[in-house]
C-alpha cells in the first residue's frame, strides 16, 4: 500500500506552558508586523485613498487564497462604510467575471509575492481598459508592483507560524492596511452613525440606530387614562387590562398629572393594606414621572429606563418634555424595544 507522505503526524508532547509562549509569540510577531507599516502610510497611501475616493465607479478587490479571504474582508468593509466594493475571484475573471468591472472603477489586488499567476494573467485588461490599479503587495519589485498604478508596501520580517511560510503576519497585515483605507475613507466621506445604520438595517446596531420612539410606542385607544377622583380598585381594572404596568392620570383637559404605577399599588399595599383601595388615584399617583420625545431613539429610551429600573416612559405631545401638564401622546414600554431586538 502506498504511504500517504500528507497524513498529519499527531504530537501530544506539547506542553501547556509551551503552547502558551508559542500563542504568545504569534501574537507579538503580528503586531510587530502591523507597527512596521507606520513609515508606509506615505504619499502612494494618500494617492490610493484618494484614487478610491475620486472614483464614479466601484471598488474591486481581488486576490488568491488567504489574500483573497482578506480581500473578501476589505471589500466588505468598504461597502458597509460608504465606499461600494465587491470581490472578484481572480480565477473567475478571466471566466467571464471581468464583466462586472467598468472603466470607472478602482481595483485593489492583493498579493504578497507580487507574482500570483491568477492575478497577473489579469493585467493586460486592466491596461487595456485603463482600470485604475491599486497593489498590496509584499514584493515592491514584483510584476503586480510594477504594473500597479499606486503601489502598498504590506512587505513582513517574517512569518508567525514556525515554518516561516503560512501566511499568518502577511495576511494581518494586508487586512490592517485594507482597515486603514477604509477607516481614513470614513473621515474623508464624513461617514456618520446614521448612514452605517442605513446600511445595516437588519443587525442589532442598525436597529439601535434607526429605530425611534415613535416608532415603538403605545398610542390612542391602548392607552391606560384614569381621572384623579378614581377609585383605586378601577385604577387597578384599567392598568391591568391595558397591560402596560401603569395608569396615565389626567384632568379633564386631558393634560397629565402623575401616574400609578404597580409600584405606586404595592408600597400603597404596604402603607395602608385593605384601606388603599377606598383611596383615589391622585392619593398614590407618582407626579413628574419621566418623560421622552417621540424623536429619542429608542435605545436611548431603553438606557434612561435601565438606569431608573423603570419599565415605561411617556411621550407628551409638547416638544419640551420633562414638565407634568404636557399632554400624552403615547407610552414606550421596555418589552416593545426588546421585541424590536434593540439590546
Amino acid at each position: 500500500m502506498r504511504e500517504n507522505h500528507c497524513e498529519l503526524k499527531k504530537d501530544t508532547r506539547m506542553l501547556p506552558e509551551e503552547a502558551v509562549a508559542t500563542a504568545i509569540d504569534v501574537l507579538q510577531t503580528e503586531a510587530d508586523s502591523i507597527l512596521a507599516l507606520r513609515p508606509r502610510i506615505d504619499k502612494n497611501f494618500l494617492d490610493a485613498v484618494q484614487i478610491i475616493y475620486d472614483s464614479k465607479g466601484k471598488t474591486v478587490v481581488t486576490g488568491m487564497g488567504k489574500s483573497g479571504l482578506i480581500g473578501k474582508k476589505i471589500a466588505a468593509t468598504l461597502a458597509s462604510t460608504g465606499t461600494p466594493a465587491f470581490f472578484v475571484h481572480p480565477a473567475e475573471a478571466g471566466h467571464g467575471d471581468l464583466g462586472m468591472i467598468t472603466r470607472d472603477d478602482v481595483i485593489i489586488a492583493i498579493s504578497n509575492s507580487g507574482e500570483t499567476d491568477e492575478i497577473i494573467q489579469l493585467i493586460p485588461f486592466f491596461k487595456r481598459f485603463g482600470v485604475s490599479l491599486i497593489s498590496l503587495v509584499g514584493n515592491i519589485n514584483s510584476t503586480l508592483a510594477r504594473a500597479a498604478m499606486v503601489v502598498i508596501d504590506i512587505s513582513v520580517e517574517k512569518e508567525a507560524c514556525p515554518l516561516g511560510i503560512v501566511p499568518t503576519s502577511s495576511t494581518t497585515a494586508a487586512a490592517a492596511m485594507g482597515d486603514a483605507i477604509a477607516v481614513v475613507l470614513i473621515k474623508k466621506r464624513g461617514f456618520k452613525q446614521d448612514d452605517f445604520a442605513c446600511l445595516h438595517p437588519d443587525g442589532s446596531l442598525g436597529r439601535r440606530l434607526l429605530i425611534r420612539v415613535k416608532d415603538v410606542m403605545v398610542t390612542g385607544d391602548a392607552l391606560p387614562f384614569v381621572r384623579p377622583d378614581t377609585k383605586l380598585m378601577d385604577a387597578v381594572i384599567e392598568i391591568s387590562s391595558k397591560r402596560l404596568g401603569l395608569a396615565l392620570v389626567t384632568g379633564r383637559d386631558k393634560r397629565l398629572l402623575g401616574i400609578v404605577t404597580d409600584g405606586d399599588l404595592r408600597r400603597g399595599l404596604l402603607a395602608w393594606g385593605q384601606q388603599l383601595y377606598s383611596k383615589d388615584a391622585a392619593s398614590i399617583m407618582t407626579a413628574n414621572p419621566r418623560t421622552i420625545s417621540e424623536e429619542e431613539l429608542a435605545a436611548k429610551a431603553l438606557s434612561i429606563m435601565e438606569k431608573h429600573s423603570i419599565t415605561s416612559l411617556i411621550v407628551p405631545e409638547a416638544s419640551n418634555t420633562g414638565d407634568t401638564g404636557d399632554t400624552v401622546k403615547g407610552i414606550i414600554h421596555i418589552h416593545d424595544i426588546l421585541k424590536k431586538g434593540i439590546v
